[in-house]
């Protein structure tokens, strides 16, 4: 995911790590200083918050304990999670942390060996099983949470907020777009050329694909992206899936509801839907869905 520099204001540029990917920081203005050092701390921050792989994160202490008094972070992260298990009827589902671990995802990616030596038996999620109530979040036994997707799109909406109190601007967190006025130019990688288009007025971007944070076992190639209905990695027929939507997080659930639908269903879903969406199959083909040309 490219954003273009084809912009007619001057605009500052920020970069650095977090959440396990590049992060880009875009905003039209001539001093931003402070709202770019802000937003960079509340990706740290709510990384810190989210993770499964920081033992004292506020996840980690809710995956230990089976039940926490959760910050409004927390809380708001896992409510809009289980909103959209509903909406896409299972397919998003955060319960997936045991299968991710049984398929040897059990540590920050750049971690993860390229060849597994056992994978674990298959975890089918449950997401029934996360209820809230009066601020605390409780598991049934034996459920853990996994919120690396909808984390990161919700820290990046949260990061624009900042941002934008600066200027027109644009987070990019590897693939992961939120922005706030402006329009901006985003090139997207398909199977052939790539594909360009214009974010406007606070739209949002997500990709999720398996191209990219995948390893091996026993000769098996292996990624990250969960079916929670076998609990093994996802055998559909598409490689990657963008989505655009109204914030980062509504993008993040559909590319992900789409990419575990398989090509055909996906195509169906998101001309029903109004999801404009670019499809890239196994086999090379690009399909643009959901009023997307």
């Amino acid at each position: 995911m490219t954003v273009m520099d084809a912009l007619a204001a001057p605009f500052l540029r920020h970069r650095f790590r977090a959440m396990g990917t590049e992060i880009e920081l875009l905003v039209e203005a001539h001093e931003a200083a402070a709202a770019l050092t802000a937003a960079e701390e509340e990706f740290h921050r709510l990384e810190a918050l989210l993770t499964r792989f920081r033992p004292d994160s506020e996840l980690s202490r809710l995956n230990a304990d089976g039940y926490l008094v959760a910050g409004p972070d927390l809380l708001r992260v896992v409510e809009l999670a289980l909103a959209a298990t509903e909406s896409t009827g299972g397919r998003f589902d955060i319960t997936v942390h045991d299968a991710l671990v049984a398929a040897g995802y059990d540590r920050s990616f750049e971690l993860v060996p390229t060849d597994v030596a056992v994978a674990g038996p298959p975890s089918i999620g449950r997401p029934a099983s996360v209820t809230i109530e009066k601020g605390v979040v409780r598991l049934e036994a034996g459920v853990r949470l996994d919120l690396g997707g909808i984390g990161k799109g919700y820290a990046c909406e949260r990061a624009a907020e900042i941002l934008a109190t600066a200027g027109p601007c644009l987070v990019n967190a590897g693939g992961d777009i939120a922005t706030r006025a402006g329009r901006w130019t985003v090139s997207v990688e398909t199977a052939a050329e790539p594909l360009t288009l214009e974010l406007c007025g606070g739209s949002a971007l997500a990709t999720s694909g398996r191209d990219l944070r995948r390893w091996r076992c026993a000769g098996h190639e292996l990624h990250h992206l969960i079916d929670p209905a076998t609990g093994r990695p996802s055998n559909s027929d598409l490689l990657r899936v963008t989505a655009v939507a109204h914030d980062a997080v509504a993008a993040e659930v559909a590319a992900k509801a789409l990419f575990l639908a398989g090509s055909e269903a996906a195509l169906e879903e998101a001309d029903e839907l109004r999801i404009p969406a670019a499809l890239v199959t196994e086999d090379g083909r690009t399909i643009c869905a959901g009023g997307l040309a």
